[in-house]
Parts: C-alpha cells; structure tokens; sequence
C-alpha cells in the first residue's frame, strides 16, 4: 500500500538520501520539508516545502501543509543542527537556536502531524545522536548538539507512554559517526565507517517497518563513537 511519508531535514546528508532513496525504489509519497529545497526539484513522488524549525509558528504553519493530505502513514523527524565550540564559548543564541532545532521545533511539527494522522495507524522515527543516550561516550565542543539529542531521546519515551493506547508509535534511531556534512563539522579530518545514503536506507526501511517490533524504544545505530 503506498503511504505518505514526511521527512523533516532534507536538502543534505541522511536527509536527502532518504527522499532520493524512496522516489527511486519505491512508489511512496514524500512530503519533504526543509529550508533549502533546490536539491529536491525533479524527484518522483516527492512534494517540497519551503520549511523553517525555527519560526514561531511551526505547528500551525505545518498543520497548513499538511490538512491538504488524506492521510499521513511516517514521519521521519531527521532536522538537526551543530554547533562545535568550548562550552564557555557558546552564546546564548547558539543554545537557543541548537534547542529550537533539535527538540522544541520537532515537538511542535509532531504536534501537527499528530493532529492529521486522524484514526489511522502511524509510525513517527526520531533521529538523535549516540552522544545523546546517558552514558556514552561524550566530546568536548557539542554540549548544546548532545544535550539537545538528549532531549529527543527523552521525549520519545514519554510521548510512547501518552500514547500508548492508540496506533501511532515512535521510536529514536540514535546515531553514531556517518559520512556527513554534520560529522565534518564534528570531527574534521574523521571518515566514518557508514556512508549517508546506507544509512539513510536504513532508516526508511525502519520507518516502514520497525513499529511491528519496536514501540518507545531508544536503538542505538552505531558502529563506531565517533
């Protein structure tokens, strides 16, 4: 059965390979949303808006993306954003923008999907960072990146807990070191083991399928920290 699968984060990296995964080997329907959507022109069954984490609106202004649907079956929460400084060099606006992005942006674009999915079953996919699972290995410069991700593990588990009586899961794939922009920014210089587009397979073959084994959980995805 064809769904309707939205991504948020998607004009580089894991995000881009997903969308440039599903149009060329399957027959799903992608809403994308990113600020940059150029890179997405021309896909086959791939719908691109023009979106910002950071507005002060997001649950509304998604909601009026999302009402022109009849239905909505994933949502891949993949948007996240980096900063590497000391901690002491950090501004506030810095924190603000990593949280906004991170955490309180994909809340409120999950508030909206919520509200669209209606009756139906769906799967919600949150993607954090191994640094964000207590207990593993942390590095010096990402403590708004990590704290943030921290954040998303945590509300995967008590948004499973709220929802458990009804047929929309999530679950958070936690990341380790994957050939990215992001992990350049990181770790300049590092090469990963686990290039974007396998992983980013990997998460949509998880979207479509993982809620039939997992519901609230937290997996770590990892083959090396970084």
């Amino acid at each position: 059965m064809t769904k309707n699968i939205v991504i948020l984060g998607c004009s580089r990296g894991i995000g881009f390979e997903a969308v440039k995964f599903i149009s060329e080997h399957t027959d799903h329907n992608v809403i994308t949303l990113s600020r940059n959507v150029s890179s997405l022109e021309g896909m086959k069954n791939v719908d691109a808006f023009s979106f910002d984490l950071n507005s002060e609106n997001v649950r509304e202004e998604l909601s009026a993306i999302l009402k022109n649907y009849k239905s909505l079956d994933i949502l891949i929460n993949n948007a996240g954003t980096l900063v590497n400084k000391p901690f002491l060099e950090l501004s506030q606006e810095e924190i603000a923008t990593s949280y906004q992005t991170n955490i309180v942006g994909i809340m409120a674009a999950t508030q909206a999907f919520v509200e669209h999915v209606g009756e139906g079953a769906a799967h919600i996919l949150n993607i954090s960072s191994v640094g964000g699972i207590q207990g593993s290995v942390k590095f010096a410069g990402l403590s708004a990146y990590s704290t943030s991700k921290a954040a998303l593990v945590s509300f995967t588990e008590l948004f499973a807990e709220e929802f458990k009586e009804t047929e929309i899961d999530m679950n958070c794939l936690c990341l380790g070191a994957v050939q990215t922009e992001m992990l350049a920014q990181a770790f300049p210089g590092y090469e990963a083991p686990i290039s974007a587009a396998k992983m980013a397979k990997y998460i949509v073959e998880f979207s479509l399928t993982g809620n039939e084994y997992y519901k609230g959980k937290i997996l770590p995805v990892s083959m090396s920290t970084p």
